[in-house]
Parts: structure tokens; sequence; C-alpha cells
């Protein structure tokens, strides 16, 4: 009897121990999978109640001819919806991604992770204006609401606000502050100056580089027409952004002309987070101005936390200044927004990429690349040679344009430099031999890229050093990636930190994520 029950008492502390130590954390963390997976879809669907995509109105003027004012009418209707933060919108870029491709809204409802979607048409003859909206429940295609708005150029704001208000009406979601009272700001008094922001926002939103300086013309005469006008003033500084990436302009110039132009919105309109990101992007290309940089983006961020520009252009800047994870929080942050913004998916595919994942990587690139973003190719190709394709990585990376004063088939000799043979590499160092021996103001931004991709590291950095670039976004994000490591220990590295602003940044906001003082009281990285 006595063997028995100390058989039984064994058992049981044996079945104790395993109920506690292997039986018990399964249930609990199976309860606590299924809470989270309830508060989960709970929020989503609290969420996704109020939740809506506003596709590109459809331009049904006589003409056909005024595409730029019917996406116009709907991107502002969009942006005073994104202002309401009981209200989840999707982004522009997503949103207009849909135009004129005659999908199934529960296809775009399901891919936008909205429940609603607003959908319009423009009619502009004129200076009349008939504005026709319809507010749609994707789940069950049930129509909540339509109405057509009809008036003239003079009233384009009021029928905007027209339109947000009732949409926020029918989803029923809390104003505060001023929304209240007004959802969609009157910008400018002036119809015709609207009209020309208009032309000049739907080119900046293309990014077409060859009318670029048409958008300027037209944001000029805005100016002129509205003196007062802040967005005008913005959209223009915005605009020298992107021209100065194009590597066909003087960037000194250019510089003062977008800083004018920025400082003068700002002081119009202080709410305006866009001139504090172009401020900040811009400030980038100049050694000495990161910490300026860092404060313009910090100050776009805190006017507007929701802004997908603010959000990934910080973010871009925190990447290309050693800060890695906090920026890649910021580009996964405006992806979460806009899901669709190639430069965003082409970015993140890079930092995939140098973190190993190369699948991942694959997959956004080539996302980046079926929106539009034909460079994202370069970048493929260097996923195809991690992959052991030469030949598709030279193919890929020889698609790029053609550098400003190369020969025509300057391309395909760098592509063959970076992937191929120790003949080619000679080569294409010998096309940059020819093309630094000229003087240049600025050289392009990719040439002291595929110098350390050719296996020069401090050369590379000696030509970012003493050289403005267009732009230095992919160069100083390789410098902070494990390709970067030979910059990183190269002789000219200390005096490349100090002189560009590198070092009185760390001083500032403290080391990133590869550096470190030492006891001599320099950074040292890894």
């Amino acid at each position: 009897m006595d063997r028995l029950i100390i058989a039984v008492l064994a058992l049981a502390l044996v079945y104790f121990g395993f109920d506690k130590f292997a039986l018990a954390p399964q249930r609990e963390a199976a309860q606590l999978a299924q809470a989270e997976n309830s508060v989960t879809q709970h929020a989503t669907q609290s969420t996704n109640t109020k939740s809506i995509a506003v596709l590109a109105f459809i331009d049904l003027s006589p003409a056909h001819d005024q595409g730029y004012f019917s996406d116009g009418m709907s991107e502002e209707i969009l942006n005073a919806l994104a202002q309401v933060k009981d209200l989840k919108v999707a982004g522009r870029t997503s949103s207009f991604y849909y135009k004129g491709r005659n999908e199934d809204l529960r296809t775009i409802g399901k891919a936008l992770a909205v429940a609603n979607i607003l959908e319009g048409s423009v009619r502009k003859q004129g200076n009349e204006v008939r504005i026709t909206a319809q507010l749609i429940r994707v789940a069950d295609d049930t129509h909540l609401w339509s109405h057509a708005y009809d008036g003239n150029l003079s009233d384009v704001f009021q029928l905007q606000e027209n339109i947000a208000r009732a949409i926020t009406g029918q989803l029923q979601v809390v104003l505060v502050g001023d929304q209240k009272t007004r959802l969609v700001p009157v910008a400018t008094s002036s119809p015709e100056a609207y009209s020309l922001y208009l032309q000049a926002a739907a080119i900046f939103d293309r990014r077409d580089g060859a009318h670029y300086h048409d958008a300027i013309s037209a944001l000029r005469e805005a100016i002129r027409l509205d003196p007062n006008y802040a967005r005008a003033y913005s959209r223009l500084a915005a605009i020298y952004v992107v021209l100065a990436s194009t590597g066909d302009v003087n960037l000194s110039d250019t510089q003062k002309l977008l800083m004018q132009a920025a400082q003068r919105a700002s002081a119009l309109d202080p709410t305006l987070a866009e001139p504090w990101v172009s401020i900040g992007f811009s400030l980038g290309k100049f050694p000495g101005k990161l910490v300026e940089q860092r404060q313009a983006f910090e100050r776009a961020l805190a006017l507007d936390p929701d802004d997908v520009t603010t959000n990934f252009w910080f973010g871009l800047s925190l990447v290309k200044t050693g800060y890695r994870e906090r920026g890649t929080a910021l580009i996964d942050r405006a992806l979460v927004k806009d899901s669709m913004l190639p430069n965003a998916l082409r970015w993140r595919g890079i930092l995939y990429f140098d973190a190993g994942d190369i699948d991942r990587a694959d997959e956004l690139l080539k996302r980046a690349r079926d929106l539009g973003l034909s460079f994202a190719d370069r970048d493929l190709a260097g996923v195809a040679s991690a992959r052991g394709d030469a030949a598709a990585a030279i193919r890929l990376s020889g698609s790029g344009a053609m550098f400003p004063g190369m020969s025509p088939n300057s391309p395909e000799v760098l592509a063959e430099g970076v992937y191929g043979d120790a003949a080619q590499r000679a080569r294409a160092a010998t096309l940059i031999d020819a093309y630094l021996a000229s003087p240049h103001e600025h050289v392009p931004g990719m040439l002291p890229v595929d110098l350390a991709k050719l296996g020069e590291p401090t050369r590379a950095l000696a030509v970012e050093h003493r050289h403005l670039t267009g732009d230095n976004s992919d160069f100083l994000a390789l410098l902070w990636s494990p390709q970067g490591l030979a910059m990183r220990v190269s002789p000219e590295f200390p005096s490349f930190l100090r002189d560009f602003g590198f070092v009185a940044l760390w001083d500032k906001y403290g080391p990133p994520d590869l550096c470190k003082k030492n006891a001599a009281g320099d950074y040292v990285c890894d």
C-alpha cells in the first residue's frame, strides 16, 4: 500500500510538473493569441467602418482636357479627409493607381484595406463646374450617398467642402477643433491662380521631369495673380527639390530659389508641413547642413505626423545619416498610409536587401518597377547578382539613364564593370577617369556609387567629398549598408564625416546604429 501511494503521488507530481511547465504555457499562449486576434479583429472592424479611398475623379469635360482639374478636385477632398483623425484614408498614390483601370470596387477596397470608396466625375466648361460624387460601401456595393454639385470656379473650395462634410456625416466620424466649421481651406481667392496651381501639381505628382520648368512658370504666374498664395509657394519649393535631382541645373542657384519659396510659404501659412519637408530633403545635398536638415524634418513631422511624404523623406534622411532602424520605421509608416508609393517601395526593398532578405527585396523592388519606377531595375540587378546571375544583373543595370557628358554606351560599360570581370572593371574605371578629368560643378549621384561597387571605396568617398551631386541618397544609404564597410574603414572616412556634418549631427542626436565614440572622442563605425 505504501509503495502504491508513493507511486500515485509520484505520478501526480509528474503530471503537475508537466501541466505547469508544458501544458499551461501552451494554454496561456493560445488564450493570449485568441485574445490578441479578437482585439485585432475588433480594431480592424471598427477602423474599417471609418475608412475610405478617394479615387481619381473622371474628367467629363467636353474636350476631355481637364484631367489635371478633376484629379485636383479629388486630391483636395482626399487631403481634407486625411486630416480627420477619426478616419483612415488611403494614400493618394494608392488610390489614384486605379485611375482608368475599371477595377471592381470590392477588389480595390480589399487591396487598399478600406470599407468605403468615393468615386466621382468633374465636368468643367468655361467657368462652370459640376462635380458628381458617390460614396459606396465596399462589402455589399451599397450606394450610401450620391450628389451632384454645380457652381463656378470661384466656388470650387465650397464644393469640395460640401462633399467632404457629407462624407464625414455619412461615416459618422468625430470632427475636432476647426474641422467642426471647416474641412477644406480656402487656399486662394483667384480661380485662375488655383487652376495654374493644379496644373503644376499634376506635373509634380507624375514626376514629369520634362515639364518641371512648365510647372515653375505656372506657379510663378499663380503667385503673380495672388501674392499671398501660400500653397503655390510651397509647391514651388517642392518642384525645385525634384528639379535638383535631375542633375541638369545649378544646384546652388536652385537651392536659393527653393529656400526663398519655402520660407515665404511658411511665413504665409505656418501650418504647412510641405515647405519644411522640401527644405529638409534639399539640405542633405550640402556639406555641413545635416543638423539643419534634421530640424526641418522634425518640424514638418510635428506639423503633420501623418503626412506620407514627410514620413518617407524623413525616414530616408535618417537612413542616409546612419539611423537605419528609425528610418526604416518611418518608411514603413509611409507605406502603411500609401502602400503603392513606388519610391518608398524601392527603398524598403533596398533595406531588405541590405538585411539579407533577398526574396522580400525582390518582391518589393519588382512592385516598385511595375508601378512605373523604371530605375528600380538597377536595384534588381543587385538581387540578380546575389543569386549568381551576372548576365541578368548586367542587363538590368545597363538599362539605366546615361550620365550627362558620357558616351551613349556608358550605362552598359558601367554595368559590366560592376558585375563583370577584371577587364570590364578596368574599362568602366577608364570611362569614369575620362569623365572626372574635366571640371564639373556637380557630378551624377550614382557615379560615386559605381566607384564603390567597382572596388574603389576611397575614391568614391573622395568624389562625394569634393563634388556636389544631384541626389546623393543612393551613395549615403550605401555608406551605411554592409557593402559600405570598405568605405567606413577608408582613410578618407573620418574627414568626410567631419566635413559633411555627420559628427555635428551625431554629437547633437547621439551615435547612429553602427558607430560609437572611442576614448579619444572620435566616432568609430563598424
